[in-house]
């Protein structure tokens, strides 16, 4: 909805609307005053007529009594009705945040009705914040749903193999691939559950980061070593290229599990063969870091959503590799947290990169 345009609050057009209204306001208490006057002396003229003119002091006295009295009189009964409008005006917005409180968040209020001055601003925030609870609260459904679903999955499996293992005359060769599929299982319960948790711990205020000053490259460098199991089991080729001593200040552990992530997608969705490159720069101002590979790619009606909480690109794909859709999203997240961003570039057969930029240090 687009709000319309406003006056600055301050300036030269805006003292002169500020003095016509006190102007006007003036105005309008001196007409009313003069009208309650004329109207007291309207009223006593006839009296006067018949029992006889008071002294002249008297008179104004009573005149000047009566006018006040009629000015109440006005007042009290135009109040009243400003009171009954008011009743009106505010009784379906507070019936709508009633239905709101309730869980009712699908409520809207007429716009149009009162579109203009404080309650019109006040109908568009109550229907603004109904708005944004619905998308909370459709998140939250859907967020426990993609919960049950990755944890009755594996319980699944698990649930049925166990049972075959009640047969006395498997062989041994089957038990064992039996065995393997529930300890695969079971990791994979174990994975997700310590995913969010660490996602709990990431959204809430009371995280406190340790940011320090720390070599990146060396780090980075590390986490490649550390890896080197995987990606040469695939024959995979690993390219490095770190600017030397490039120094940050972050949250050291936070970070290497940015790092971790992006290096372990890489290497779990290109094939055999293919390659992987990381790259860190120094920039004006920041430090990219860049992980690239020659993987299957990312189709563009999904990257928007990649790192949304269990988003998967390729379901099936994804689900035998043992992913939950969670990583991207902690990664997003601690880069976020360190006011840094992080982007993604991919074509569907020649790959994708993941550039993650962070501020540099002053």
């Amino acid at each position: 909805m687009n709000r319309r345009s406003r006056p600055p609050a301050s300036g030269p057009g805006t003292k002169l609307k500020r003095t016509l209204r006190a102007a006007g306001a003036f105005a309008a208490v001196f007409c009313v005053l003069g009208a309650m006057a004329v109207l007291s002396f309207g009223l006593t003229a006839p009296v006067y007529s018949r029992t006889g003119q008071p002294p002249a002091w008297l008179a104004q006295v009573i005149n000047t009594l009566l006018g006040f009295f009629l000015l109440g009189l006005v007042l009290f009964f135009v109040g009243r009705f400003f009171q009954s409008k008011q009743i009106d005006w505010f009784t379906p917005i507070i019936a709508a945040m009633d239905r709101i409180a309730k869980g009712d968040f699908s409520t809207r209020l007429d716009e149009h009705q009162e579109s203009e001055g404080v309650l019109g601003e006040l109908v568009r925030s109550v229907n603004k914040m109904a708005g944004e609870l619905n998308q909370v609260e459709q998140m939250r459904q859907e967020f426990v749903s993609n919960v049950s679903h990755e944890i009755q999955s594996p319980l699944t499996s698990i649930r049925g193999f166990a049972r075959a293992l009640q047969e006395d005359d498997l062989a041994p060769e089957t038990r064992r691939h039996y065995l393997s599929i529930i300890e695969t299982e079971s990791m994979r319960l174990s994975k997700l559950s310590d995913n969010l948790l660490e996602l709990a711990s990431l959204d809430s205020e009371q995280l406190k980061l340790d940011p320090k000053p720390y070599r990146l490259d060396k780090q980075i460098r590390g986490l490649i070593l550390a890896c080197e199991p995987q990606w040469a089991e695939k024959g995979l080729e690993m390219d490095a290229a770190l600017d030397e001593a490039t120094i940050v200040t972050a949250d050291e552990d936070l970070l290497s599990q940015v790092w971790i992530n992006l290096i372990y997608n890489s290497i779990k969705f290109t094939p055999a063969g293919g390659c992987v490159r990381v790259a860190l720069k120094r920039q004006a101002g920041c430090v990219e870091v860049t992980v690239a590979d020659t993987g299957l790619g990312i189709a563009p009606e999904d990257q928007p959503h990649i790192f949304e909480r269990f988003y998967k690109a390729d379901k099936s794909r994804r689900r035998s590799e043992g992913g939950n859709g969670l990583g991207l999203s902690i990664v997003k997240k601690i880069v976020e947290l360190h006011h840094g961003t992080v982007a993604v570039t991919s074509q569907p057969g020649q790959g994708t990169q993941i550039t993650v930029s962070l501020p540099a240090p002053a």
